[in-house]
């Protein structure tokens, strides 16, 4: 991954809707992006557990960035689908988020992510369908 892509995504991280989150990126590549989230209140539904909400909202985060580094140069990944399952209630500790690619073609990918607390046990599974957006070519006259 080219040190370009690496900077685009710590400046987002740092002003960005992960950045509300909480989400830090632990590994970034082609084949996998792992990130992690410190569970705090502000992450809370009313009755004191992870909202389902931020579980979406990470795996679609980190299922666009993995999809964005697989597909490099100048072309963007845009989702079109999230199917998120929430198999285990979360209320402190860290959540460990992991996508990997199920299918990665000429317009469009599936990443699978996977959260997991803080003992390793599964908290969601989520798929997003990514769109492959190719630069539009330049325009004549």
């Amino acid at each position: 991954m080219s040190d370009d892509v690496m900077a685009q995504i710590r400046a987002h991280q740092k002003q960005g809707f992960g950045n509300v989150v909480g989400i830090e990126y632990v590994e970034v590549g082609p084949d996998r992006v792992v990130v992690t989230v410190p569970v705090e209140p502000h992450l809370h539904q009313p009755h004191g557990i992870v909202h389902g909400g931020v579980h979406c909202a990470i795996v679609e985060e980190v299922a666009s960035v993995a999809g964005s580094v697989w597909l490099g140069g100048d072309g963007k990944v845009v989702g079109v689908n999230n199917s998120t399952d929430f198999l285990r209630a979360v209320t402190e500790g860290t959540l460990t988020a992991t996508g990997t690619p199920v299918h990665r073609g000429r317009t469009q990918q599936l990443w699978r992510v996977e959260i997991t607390d803080a003992s390793g046990r599964t908290a969601a599974v989520g798929q997003v369908r990514l769109a492959n957006l190719e630069p539009p070519a330049p325009r004549e006259g």
